[in-house]
């Protein structure tokens, strides 16, 4: 069957609501689930936070590996399938391929011939000065621009110190993106765009991941989750000391509701008679040492005065 007429023909899907539709078999896209190529907001942002520390560090070593001021700025952090970055680069271009061990996977320094040979004329004593128009590099321009290439892979490794043995290794460069196949079409990559300014002059490099390479380190950037806390644990018991069983506590019993002011009292003599209230006379108060503690009724039992315990007293 021609290509086009399998593109038009009518396939069924179904939408997010769950409805079956009729779609163009050339509007569907296939998609791997295995590739991460989302990540939420907040995870970008931890990736950016980290690669920002990388570049203002990789500025402060490339001036004074250069001996030239060097400005670098992070442009860009994004994550795009592998086949859409490789139609971006322009052709010529200097591409590095390299891989950092332990790590899987081989990643790219993608750099403008311009600014490749503009560091060579650097490192060869002259004024940093960027020819007008990009060409391919010679071989001892590679071997010289591969001095930066690894500076910069080696400090970004550098900057993981979750993974102390991580390091890099050249395994070798590429002029024309076409030819590159390091990586599926619909792999995603994890894209760090940098601008660099030196001697006036701004060009944009590009450090291209595999995010199935990075992934591992890019989970340890997430913040362990807080471990949930104990439940308290009740109290036990309170368990009886059988030593204070002979402790003698002092008991004592006392009415309450009889008032008197202070001349009513120096007024009393032996023989008057004091009328109480037949309900206070009726519930008294028990105290143990000098803590109130119950209720009780007043009576007799064999003859002496006695207190029945009718309800204890919250404290």
């Amino acid at each position: 069957m021609d290509p086009a007429e399998i593109a038009d023909a009518s396939v069924e899907v179904f939408t997010l609501k769950g409805v079956r539709e009729s779609r163009r078999a050339g509007s569907i896209r296939p998609h791997d689930f295995r590739q991460s190529g989302f990540l939420a907001a907040s995870e970008l942002r931890r990736i950016r936070q980290r690669h920002e520390q990388f570049i203002r560090s990789l500025a402060a070593r490339m001036a004074m590996f250069l001996r030239l001021e060097c400005n670098l700025q992070l442009s860009k952090v994004q994550i795009i399938s592998y086949q859409k970055f490789i139609e971006s680069i322009a052709n010529p271009a200097h591409i590095t391929l390299f891989k950092t061990e332990p790590l899987k996977g081989v990643s790219l320094l993608v750099t403008p011939p311009k600014l490749a040979l503009q560091f060579c004329d650097r490192l060869l004593g002259g004024p940093a000065q960027m020819p007008e128009e990009n060409r391919d590099l010679s071989d001892i321009e590679t071997a010289i621009s591969d001095q930066v290439a690894t500076l910069i892979i080696s400090e970004w490794c550098g900057h993981w110190p979750e993974m102390r043995d991580l390091h890099a290794q050249l395994v070798g460069h590429e002029n024309n993106s076409k030819f590159l196949q390091t990586s599926p079409p619909d792999a995603s990559m994890l894209i760090i765009s940098v601008e660099s300014a030196v001697a006036e002059q701004k060009e944009n490099f590009h450090i291209v991941f595999p995010y199935a390479t990075v992934e591992p380190l890019m989970r340890r950037l997430i913040p362990a989750m807080p471990e949930t806390e104990a439940s308290p644990q009740l109290p036990a018991k309170a368990q009886w000391n059988a030593g204070f069983d002979s402790v003698n506590v002092p008991l004592t019993v006392e009415w309450q509701g009889l008032k008197l002011s202070a001349g009513e009292i120096t007024r009393l003599k032996p023989g008057d008679t004091l009328a109480l209230d037949p309900s206070c006379a009726a519930q008294v108060v028990v105290r143990l040492g000098n803590v109130q503690k119950f209720f009780g009724r007043p009576g007799t039992s064999d003859g002496k005065w006695a207190v029945q315990l009718t309800s204890a007293i919250s404290q």
